[in-house]
Formats: structure tokens, sequence, C-alpha cells
């Protein structure tokens, strides 16, 4: 009995992982939104110093929430939903290794920090952000950016 093996299971993987990943940098540029806006969960992110971050750290995380934001649409361009994104066709499957090795550096830093809640949450975060970024890199690696459709 012949089976018949699915053309595309790379991207198959992909989409979803692009989508669950997506989710995960929407919520954390969300997080950072809230810091920007003057939330008290300061604890959880630049080492825990403060509840409500400086001027200058809400500043920053008003950069890092539009950063995060983007990488959530070159993750789900690259996967090939039909989305915009920052970059051009070309440079996603650059971009979407070069955010799996950021967030695998993450978890580092992350692990390292002195809060406990900003290693609570955002060890277990950061390793799924990066496991799947990876999944969607190593998935559609020699493949070329692909089209929306």
């Amino acid at each position: 009995m012949k089976t018949q093996l699915d053309p595309l299971p790379a991207r198959r993987f992909a989409r979803p992982a692009a989508v669950a990943v997506a989710i995960l940098f929407g919520g954390l540029s969300a997080f950072e939104i809230a810091l920007a806006a003057g939330v008290p969960w300061g604890e959880a992110a630049f080492g825990g110093a403060s509840a409500v971050l400086e001027p200058g750290l809400r500043v920053a995380a008003g950069v890092t929430a539009v950063v995060w934001a983007a990488a959530a649409l070159i993750v789900l361009r690259r996967a090939g939903h039909p989305v915009w994104a920052p970059l051009p066709r070309r440079a996603l499957p650059v971009a979407v290794w070069v955010l799996a090795g950021y967030t695998a550096l993450g978890v580092l830093t992350n692990a390292i920090s002195p809060s406990p809640v900003e290693r609570a949450i955002w060890v277990p975060a950061t390793i799924a952000m990066s496991a799947l970024c990876f999944g969607v890199a190593i998935a559609l690696r020699g493949r070329q950016a692909t089209r929306a459709s």
C-alpha cells in the first residue's frame, strides 16, 4: 500500500507555530505598553528595580512594544500569513533566525535577573518564544520567503 506524503509538512507546522509566537510577542508588546503607560508592573521588567518605571525606562518600554509588534508581523509573514511586515520579503528568513537567537539570549538574561517575578514569568515565556521561532526558522529553512496566501 502506497502512503501519500504531505507535500508541505514544514508549512503545516510553521503556520500555527508562527501564530503561537505572534500571540506571545503580542502579549509581550501589550505588557511593554502597560509599563510605558505607568502601570506598576516594573518588578517583572528591567531587573525589577521599581514597580513604576522611571521616565527613561518608560520610553524604552514603549520602543520595545513596537519592536515586539514588528517581530510578530515578521514571523507571521515569513510563515505565509497575509499580513504586512516591516521588512522586505527577502529579509524575512534572516529576521526569523535573528529573533530566534535574540529570544534565546532573552532566556539567559531573564534567568540571571535579580527579580524573582521576572525570572518566574519571562524565563518560561522566552523559552517558548525561542523554541517557536527556531521551529519556524528550521521548518522553512532553504525555502524562499513565502508570499501571503
